[in-house]
């Protein structure tokens, strides 16, 4: 892939216009598509977990209508194994020769349709391409095309048939988020536009691929001034010694919160973070890496995001940060 360079300016016009393309078919839900934009221009994957129908698979083929790359979908059940995800050699007599046939998740947008259905198997065969961005079949190693950004859905009351994610691979999920039922005014719209028929998927694609790489660079590179890394370091330590906490964030965890408020920073058109973008992004990132203790669990006297605003009230919000962080909290 040829890199190119994207002013910070067009880069904010292009994600602005990703946003409108899809909340033409997504009604009422534009935080929920900044936060998968975040995790998109921070290098990570999302799960969508919510009730059936309130528009989790729709919002990623809107998603990936705007956007320039190629699509894979694996709808998961029990009996799906790591070959159909991953791919597989293929036999050639006539040649004497295998021959690699490339899965779904050889894509730059891969949607796992309920990924808690896929066998516990198959759930660590993902584990290499969402972490290290490869896969590997009969001994042989294949780079998965960049960008590569997996979002998963699950549905978090239907438990039969499902295995339960484990914390090794909720980990590896930058953001978890749920889209909620709209409001009713929203769902009259919504009923209107499809009476109408009227659709983007067919729309040409707002974003190129090339473009998606070039703005993941330039996230790094938004400034995270000492202070505010002292504070997303102070806040993951208050959620490991909260008295209702089994396993609080992880520094893999940490770091996916600091990546995340440079990619909400830069997707709000600053080239530095500031106190409110690490408020902001702690509960999508952060309330899936809390695991509770079982009686706090059963008995519902502690959620995970009661534990993260209790930790962000614990520590003191940055108000003196450097020149080059251009730290005011706004």
């Amino acid at each position: 892939m040829t890199y190119i360079r994207i002013e910070h300016e067009h880069a904010v016009e292009l994600l602005n216009r990703v946003i409108k393309r899809v909340e033409t078919a997504i009604i009422g839900k534009n935080r929920e598509i900044q936060y998968v934009l975040t995790a998109m221009l921070g290098g990570g994957h999302t799960l969508l977990e919510d009730v059936p129908g309130t528009g989790k698979t729709m919002l990623v083929r809107a998603m990936a209508s705007a956007l320039d790359c190629s699509m894979g979908r694996i709808q998961f059940t029990s009996d799906v194994m790591p070959a159909d995800v991953m791919g597989t050699s293929i036999y050639h007599p006539p040649t004497g020769e295998f021959t690699f046939r490339p899965g779904p998740v050889m894509s730059n947008f891969v949607l796992a349709d309920e990924i808690n259905r896929a066998s516990p198997r198959t759930q660590s065969a993902l584990l290499e391409a969402m972490e290290e961005r490869r896969v590997t079949v009969d001994g042989t190693t294949y780079a998965l095309p960049r960008p590569f950004f997996l979002l998963a859905t699950q549905n978090p009351l239907q438990f039969e048939g499902t295995y339960r994610l484990p914390e090794a691979q909720l980990d590896r999920f930058m953001i978890k988020i749920g889209l909620g039922y709209p409001e009713p005014e929203q769902e009259v719209e919504l009923l209107t536009r499809m009476q109408n028929r009227e659709s983007s998927l067919a729309s040409p694609p707002v974003m190129l691929a090339e473009e998606v790489v070039a703005m993941q660079r330039e996230v790094r590179q938004v400034h995270v001034d000492a202070v505010i890394k002292q504070y997303l370091v102070s806040v993951a330590v208050a959620t490991r010694s909260h008295s209702s906490v089994r396993l609080g964030v992880s520094p893999r965890g940490t770091l996916a919160w600091m990546v995340a408020t440079q990619a909400f920073a830069y997707l709000r058109g600053r080239s530095y973070v500031i106190p409110d973008d690490v408020k902001e992004m702690a509960i999508p990132v952060l309330s899936h890496r809390i695991q509770l203790k079982s009686q706090n669990r059963t008995e519902g006297s502690w959620s995970q995001e009661q534990v993260i605003h209790e930790a962000l009230s614990s520590v003191p919000i940055p108000v003196q940060l450097s020149a080059q962080g251009r730290g005011r909290r706004q």
